[in-house]
């Protein structure tokens, strides 16, 4: 009859036009409702009858709590906005002049069910280790570079193979994708799977994101009006993605990565050219966007668009005819993915667009604590 909980109790109210009020519950009002289930556990008057048709429904359940270490940081304010008008979820906050204390902020993980890490690398694995050695509860979701490619974090792609939703929802520690990773994960993955691209195919990427990818120093530059407007960047040629697209698209081969950054705040194209020469023999662009759509077939946040340029364009996605502009997904957490080809000249280019913020960051943590959580994958989304 009662649910599991911690802290706190949500109890709903259903109004006559079907909404619902919550509240929370007092700690003498949850020893009330414990008292009862210990002695009537078969009480039923709590929930409705199958044959009720009233339009009055009482439902209990427990809420979620969770922290989001970084909650003033680009993604953790995007995290905390999805989650913020939520019933199912808690979110607990230190003091803003104890968000960097480390008892603080030890005390807040130990006691939510997910923390959410929106730090650079180095703070990210030092919050990973404030977990207490007895705590096998706590879920860790790490939106930073640090645990991407490690193997005892769980990858936080679910659309990235048929088992990693659930391995994602049986995990304790997961490792949010980066942005420009998910596009060409994405774009990739399923072809290395099908045999159209061979392992080891030594591909480039051209990509480009709004401002916000670069977190609020670099938003005070483009905000204040003296930033160029498009600069490229990674001439080191060790971008930090490099890694997690060699391993998670299954090449098994860094690519040559060539990111940029332009003039709008949110929302980025990412580019990958393929030759035909390189691809299975007699794969043209058709067998190219059948296999994605094949693989994305019934995804709530994937979408493979329309195959090759004269059907893009048909559908209206080209700005003026020509355009494929990368703000369309602003605030979503969708991915759509294009291919555009030409069998006469043996040549294809694959395209994702996303928010860099929402699927490429904050999205996709929401998405990944719903099935931690168990709740439904698009919560809130």
């Amino acid at each position: 009859c009662i649910p599991r909980f911690h802290n706190t109790l949500q109890f709903r109210h259903s109004t006559e036009d079907g909404h619902f009020n919550a509240m929370k519950l007092s700690p003498s009002s949850l020893a009330f409702f414990a008292a009862v289930a210990a002695v009537a556990p078969g009480v039923s008057a709590f929930a409705p009858s199958a044959a009720s048709s009233s339009p009055r429904v009482m439902e209990l359940f427990a809420t979620k709590k969770v922290f989001i270490d970084g909650e003033a940081g680009t993604t953790g304010l995007q995290v905390r906005d999805r989650l913020g008008k939520r019933t199912d979820i808690e979110i607990i906050s230190p003091p803003p002049e104890l968000r960097k204390d480390e008892e603080t902020r030890k005390k807040f993980i130990n006691e939510a069910d997910a923390v959410i890490l929106c730090l650079p690398d180095a703070a990210s694995i030092e919050a990973s280790k404030m977990v207490d050695a007895d705590n096998d509860r706590t879920v860790l979701i790490d939106a930073s570079t640090a645990f991407r490619v490690d193997d005892e974090w769980t990858y936080g792609f679910p659309e990235l193979s048929k088992d990693q939703r659930d391995a994602i929802k049986k995990s304790k520690r997961i490792s949010n994708p980066g942005c420009y990773p998910t596009g060409f994960i994405g774009l990739t993955r399923p072809l290395v799977e099908a045999g159209i691209i061979p392992e080891g195919t030594p591909l480039t990427i051209n990509a480009i994101s709004g401002y916000s990818g670069g977190g609020k120093g670099l938003m005070e530059v483009y905000e204040s009006g003296d930033a160029e407007p498009w600069g490229s960047y990674g001439f080191s040629l060790a971008h930090k993605h490099i890694p997690e697209m060699a391993k998670y698209s299954k090449l098994g081969k860094k690519p040559i990565f060539q990111p940029a950054v332009s003039s709008f705040d949110q929302g980025m194209v990412v580019s990958v050219p393929l030759h035909y020469a390189w691809l299975k023999p007699g794969a043209k662009g058709k067998d190219i966007h059948e296999a994605l759509a094949k693989y994305y077939e019934g995804s709530k946040f994937i979408e493979v668009m329309p195959a090759g340029e004269a059907e893009v364009k048909e559908a209206g996605l080209l700005e003026r005819g020509a355009f494929l502009r990368p703000d369309a997904l602003k605030n979503t957490n969708r991915m759509q993915l294009f291919v555009f080809y030409n069998d006469e000249e043996e040549d294809a280019v694959l395209c994702a667009r996303l928010d860099n913020l929402g699927k490429g960051a904050s999205g996709a943590a929401v998405q990944n604590l719903n099935l931690a959580l168990g709740f439904e994958e698009d919560a809130g989304l």
